[in-house]
């Protein structure tokens, strides 16, 4: 493919399989289906995943960034407040897509094969993915974006956990992780490896333009048919890559520094109805200065404003998705879900940590050297840059919460849940407030499609679904969770039951615990004075962990 070619060009192209790729072409609108559910009878459903997005980062959260089409499902729809995530990646990817705890699943922690069951890097057999569930209900099954559930990538690696082999008619996006958003590395159609891109390619609108296209042609070709529609962001994960025209809109908006800034969110989230007001808003991290005193502001504020034109550009892709299928006559009858993968990402770039840098191409496609690390010397933002936004940004982001991304306090694994579906809920801009957690996703879109869960599948025995559905809460009703919610990622332990948090920071880290109603930044430890509550919750974990494979546990990361 020719570097000449304009990306809504490329787009048309890869949509129709014209890269010489026949398993492209062959497998374009070929669904497998055993049945077609009538017209109207079951919704489109759409769900969205964003990458390393902060809690009150969107606009109906809280956030001063302009997410007006978030914002529009939002107020059209439903969020709930009090839903979690697994505080990182690859694992809330194999839990939302199995409904199932990760470590189930067989991604209990990163792509690297530990050799123990729950941490072997790729999906095991013992699952099966919603799309592999709808697709036997009738529905055709499309995906764009972000795979990362199998240490099995591009070019020549068996390709058994990827997506038209886990239930997807058609993808496009990455197998891998994170990458350049100008030049990602694993790009790929269906099986197949793209291997140059066009001079405008810019991820995220490639991921969100072939999400449109999808729908766009899926109705051309087979209107009827219901489709399920998973579109997974990279945005904003590291690095901090934007188009300059989306970072001019928030220039200046961060000179007021992260005091202020965690200041004004947590006063709009109070109005709004996010947080409580007795909620106390967590102190800055002892790690980041005051912003009186920070010696680069600039740079610093630069960092903020091109992490805001990200998600902002996000933003606007998801306008587009929600356009197509408004122009197919859709819009009314598709669940659509939106959510975080984990709480903002604190990782700093520094040369003394090879690791983050191993990720950081070393020429841009022109052939410029790429310059990587967080120095006040490399403005981010263009393709030969590649840096994060840092502690002292996700700290904002994850207002008014504790710790970060890949913690599970709940700056960690506390999401933003958006849903709209305006056949089915009739609420409008309301809040649900119950906990939820990832494993609820599965459950409920089986129920609002009317797919049946195996018990088998390609001669395996399945593990049950973990969580609950969702559905009750649509129409105000208290969902019927009788389990706690469970939660482990790197030794970083936790339980929410009822209004109660039992958490621990590491493996060595003392149990914590909390009343979410009236603290749920967790600022107040009741862990000496319930010593008999420690103990109970602590000893559900513990079980959990042994059912669920969490235990063995690897002996290093």
């Amino acid at each position: 493919m020719p570097l000449g070619c304009g990306r809504r060009e490329f787009i048309r192209k890869i949509s129709y399989g014209s890269f010489g790729f026949a398993a492209a072409s062959s497998l374009l609108f070929t669904t497998g289906c055993s049945k077609r559910p009538k017209k109207g009878k079951s919704p489109d459903i759409v769900l969205i995943l964003a990458d390393d997005m902060g809690y009150s980062d969107v606009g109906s959260f809280g956030g001063e960034i302009q997410t007006p089409q978030i914002d529009r499902l939002a107020g059209n729809g439903l969020r709930f407040t009090q839903f979690y995530n697994t505080s990182r990646c690859c694992p809330t990817r194999a839990s939302l897509l199995t409904g199932l705890y990760p470590h189930q699943a067989g991604i209990g922690w990163m792509m690297q094969d530990k050799g123990l069951e729950g941490y072997r890097g790729d999906l095991n057999a013992r699952n099966v993915t919603i799309a592999e569930v709808l697709k036997q209900a009738g529905y055709a099954t499309f995906m764009s974006g972000k795979w990362h559930v199998t240490r099995f990538g591009p070019p020549d690696s068996p390709k058994h956990n990827w997506p038209l082999q886990r239930g997807f008619d058609r993808f496009f996006g990455t197998i891998g992780g994170s990458g350049s958003y100008f030049h990602p590395t694993s790009l790929t159609i269906d099986n197949d490896p793209i291997t140059a891109v066009p001079s405008d390619f810019y991820y995220t609108d490639a991921i969100s333009d072939q999400a449109a296209r999808f729908i766009d042609d899926h109705t051309h070709s087979r209107g009827e048919q219901p489709f399920f529609l998973y579109v997974a962001y990279t945005a904003p994960h590291w690095p901090l890559h934007a188009l300059e025209n989306d970072i001019s809109k928030y220039k200046g908006k961060y000179d007021c520094g992260w005091d202020a800034l965690r200041e004004k969110r947590h006063a709009r989230m109070i109005e709004m109805g996010v947080v409580e007001e007795n909620w106390k808003r967590t102190v800055r991290d002892a790690r980041v200065p005051p912003w009186g005193v920070e010696e680069n502001k600039e740079w610093q504020a630069r960092r903020m404003e091109v992490y805001a034109a990200m998600v902002d550009r996000m933003d606007q892709g998801i306008g587009r998705i929600v356009s197509a299928l408004e122009k197919a006559g859709r819009l009314e009858n598709t669940l659509i879900l939106f959510l975080s993968d984990n709480g903002g990402c604190a990782e700093e770039f520094e040369f003394s940590n090879p690791w983050f840098l191993n990720f950081a191409p070393k020429t841009t496609r022109d052939g410029r050297p790429v310059r990587s690390g967080n120095l006040p010397s490399i403005l981010p933002g263009p393709e030969d840059t590649y840096t994060s936004y840092g502690i002292p940004w996700a700290n904002a982001s994850n207002t008014p919460f504790r710790r970060y991304k890949s913690w599970v306090h709940e700056g960690g694994i506390a999401t933003p849940l958006i849903v709209h579906w305006p056949a089915r809920i009739k609420a409008r801009s309301e809040f649900r407030r119950q906990p939820g957690h990832l494993i609820d996703v599965m459950p409920s879109i089986i129920e609002a499609s009317g797919a049946e869960y195996p018990l088998r599948h390609h001669g395996t025995e399945i593990l049950p679904m973990e969580g609950i559905s969702l559905l009750p809460a649509f129409d105000g009703r208290p969902p019927a969770r009788e389990k706690p919610i469970f939660f482990e990622h790197e030794g970083n332990r936790a339980l929410r039951q009822g209004k109660w948090k039992l958490v621990a920071a590491g493996w060595e880290g003392p149990w914590e615990l909390y009343d979410l109603e009236s603290d749920r930044t967790e600022t107040v430890d009741l862990a000496s004075r319930h010593p008999d509550l420690v103990s109970e919750l602590a000893a559900q974990w513990q079980a959990w962990a042994g059912r669920t494979h969490v235990l063995p546990r690897p002996e290093d990361f």
